[in-house]
């Protein structure tokens, strides 16, 4: 037979020429691959989102201080909170893959916190930080997938609308 060969060193007959090779390496590199690639995109997302939340903790409250305490035009609650939404998003400058949602409340004398006394008209905003991963969707001959993740991120603050000094 002319494709066995004798090994050198141990004496075994090996199979085939000994210029080839038995494609054990293109075998692992193909399952390896993939693997890969999805592990960099998990970890291009998670460090996208971490920076996203940074920003995010640092804008929301300056922009809650700066919007929800003195709203331009109408001094209602939902004049505030579309301010502060629009304001946030504007700032923050993700809009593929970030949304913002604002959310106010009255912080109501039952919470048992000692300032009610002292500023008897606190509001809550509660900024939250939608991050969508990409890619989003996968679409292959016959198959679409959809991601349906989405993480969040909240911050809140508790100020008085009327006295631009008080902040919980």
């Amino acid at each position: 037979m002319s494709g066995m060969r004798r090994c050198a060193a141990c004496g075994r007959q090996r199979v085939g020429s000994p210029g080839k090779q038995s494609g054990q390496m293109t075998v692992e590199l193909a399952v390896l691959v993939p693997v890969i690639i999805v592990v960099a995109l998990i970890v291009v997302n998670l460090m996208e989102f971490v920076d996203a939340c940074a920003a995010f903790d640092r804008l929301s409250l300056d922009e809650v201080i700066a919007e929800g305490v003195s709203p331009a035009g109408e001094q209602s609650m939902t004049a505030s909170v579309a301010a502060v939404e629009e304001a946030l998003r504007s700032a923050l400058g993700r809009e593929e893959r970030c949304d913002v949602e604002v959310r106010a409340e009255r912080v109501v004398a039952g919470e048992g916190e000692r300032l009610l006394s002292v500023a008897p008209l606190l509001t809550r905003y509660t900024c939250t930080l939608v991050f969508r991963p990409w890619p989003r969707e996968l679409r292959l001959p016959g198959i679409t997938y959809v991601a349906p993740l989405e993480l969040r991120h909240e911050r809140t603050l508790v100020i008085d609308r009327y006295r631009p000094g008080v902040v919980v």
